[in-house]
């Protein structure tokens, strides 16, 4: 990643997000951090806006603070707030696809109105396997992952030209320092090991690169193959054993 590019991260202060930014900034890029949280690493090239972008009024003053147009956006940022078994409310529905899908589009816009985005950005969007199968009681934070894949190409289209928008959804990451995986675990993904956040950011590098210029409006399952194994309940027991 060349020293003259810009990126913004939402949701980087932690996981998947500090991931990518470390990456960037190893790179050689500087990067904007979008979050609630403060981030507990430091970098003279990070910059970093405290806030939550489900706020309109909060992406607007961001945008407002920018001193330089945005190469890269990388929409990372969600939350859960379980769903209907769970009584989910209205309200905490509502925040979850304004994190997960408005905020996204709505940071996009504000960028592009305002002349913010350079020729031929890079807008990747930070989806889930949730957008294709779920647990119980996950309908909030499902919903928001199948609405920023959507999204995702939905906007390659209308950007043509402008920007190329890419999507990745990741299965499970382990965000821990210290995991504990059982063998189990492993033999859950054909690639024999749970995914770090380093997987992702290593795609979302590809994908921001020139190698990937001919790739838009595209969704990539990173998951160690974890959703094309098929999984039965036999009489000996889970068919993984």
């Amino acid at each position: 990643m060349s020293n003259n590019k810009h990126i913004i991260v939402t949701g980087g202060s932690n996981g998947i997000g500090r991931c990518v930014t470390e990456m960037f900034l190893k790179g050689g890029a500087s990067v904007s951090v979008i979050d609630i949280a403060a981030p507990t690493y430091s970098h003279e090239c990070l910059r970093f806006f405290c806030g939550d972008i489900a706020d309109k009024n909060m992406l607007e003053n961001f945008v407002k603070s920018l001193d330089r147009p945005v190469d890269c956006l990388i929409n990372n940022a969600c939350v859960s707030r379980r769903g209907i078994l769970s009584d989910c409310s209205y309200e905490d529905f509502e925040y979850v696809q304004r994190v997960g899908v408005t905020a996204p589009y709505f940071l996009t816009s504000l960028l592009l109105r305002n002349n913010l985005l350079t020729p031929n950005a890079l807008i990747i969007n930070i989806a889930s396997t949730r957008a294709f199968q779920s647990h119980p009681d996950t309908e909030a934070y499902t919903s928001a992952k199948g609405g920023i894949v959507a999204l995702t190409h939905s906007m390659a289209v209308s950007l043509s030209g402008k920007a190329r928008v890419n999507c990745i959804s990741p299965g499970w990451i382990e965000t821990s320092d210290t995991p504990e995986h059982s063998a189990q675990d492993k033999r859950q993904h054909p690639a024999a090991r749970v995914g770090t956040p380093a997987d992702i950011a290593e795609m979302v590098l590809f994908l921001c690169s020139d190698k990937a210029g001919f790739i838009t409006g595209e969704n990539f399952i990173i998951d160690g193959g974890m959703s094309k194994l098929m999984i039965y309940h036999g009489d000996n027991g889970w068919g993984l054993e």
